[in-house]
């Protein structure tokens, strides 16, 4: 089968509807979105055995920040393998640092430059 056929699934997780908007635009092309504006909802969507290929976590969320919702998608051994990468408007050496520390793939500065992004996201799905 051809995989132009199958289109990779993408997590976004951000309490931004604006962001939310932008980013499924600009990846609705290439991509299967799936949308949790929250770290919970993020999680839900695991549970309910919907595993996408790739997510994309902001950090700034009320309840449950980008950082746990990372930590606890990761605690899971199903799911310890999807790559993950942070998209901040924070954009300081520190964040980033953390980001690195953790495991995450990549970091990403709001607002997103979409041919970048488009590039990392493949170059992530494909490792």
């Amino acid at each position: 089968m051809d995989d132009c056929c199958c289109k990779k699934r993408i997590l976004l997780v951000d309490d931004d509807e604006i962001h939310l908007s932008i980013l499924s635009n600009i990846l609705e092309v290439k991509y299967d979105i799936l949308i949790a504006k929250s770290g919970k909802e993020a999680i839900e969507f695991f549970f309910k055995g919907q595993y996408p290929d790739l997510a994309l976590l902001d950090i700034l969320m009320p309840d449950m920040d980008g950082w746990e919702t990372y930590k606890r998608i990761k605690a899971f051994s199903l799911l310890k393998d999807i790559p993950m990468l942070f998209v901040s408007a924070v954009d300081d050496a520190p964040t980033k640092s953390r980001a690195q520390e953790l495991g995450a793939l990549d970091f990403i500065t709001k607002p997103c430059d979409p041919e970048d992004l488009l590039t990392r996201i493949s170059r992530a799905i494909k490792s």
